[in-house]
């Protein structure tokens, strides 16, 4: 049984003051570089940014570049995920698996 335990919220002191911050430390950000980056064009329209004094930041992750990488951002609620195109069916098999059923 664990008793006894705290969570500690830690509140940002350099780019996003007043706000939660889940890589503030004590020694200050724990971010590679020290602090969070702005958000980038691809992030314009997105809910989770939010507007400090220091600029725009995105509210769950502390290099939104880094998600745009490769392709659209998981976080992002502006974009949406294209769907892949039906697969084609093999009428053979499709055949087969209707008889497999009666």
């Amino acid at each position: 049984m664990i008793t006894g335990l705290e969570v500690i919220t830690m509140v940002c002191s350099t780019m996003k003051a007043g706000s939660e911050c889940a890589f503030m430390t004590k020694t200050g950000c724990g971010y590679n570089g020290g602090s969070c980056l702005t958000v980038v064009e691809q992030c314009e329209g997105c809910q989770r940014s939010v507007e400090f004094p220091a600029g725009k930041f995105c509210s769950s992750f502390p290099n939104p570049s880094i998600k745009w990488r490769t392709s659209a951002c998981n976080f992002a609620t502006h974009a949406k995920m294209e769907t892949k195109a039906e697969q084609k069916v093999n009428p053979l098999k499709a055949s087969k698996r209707n008889n497999k059923k009666k």
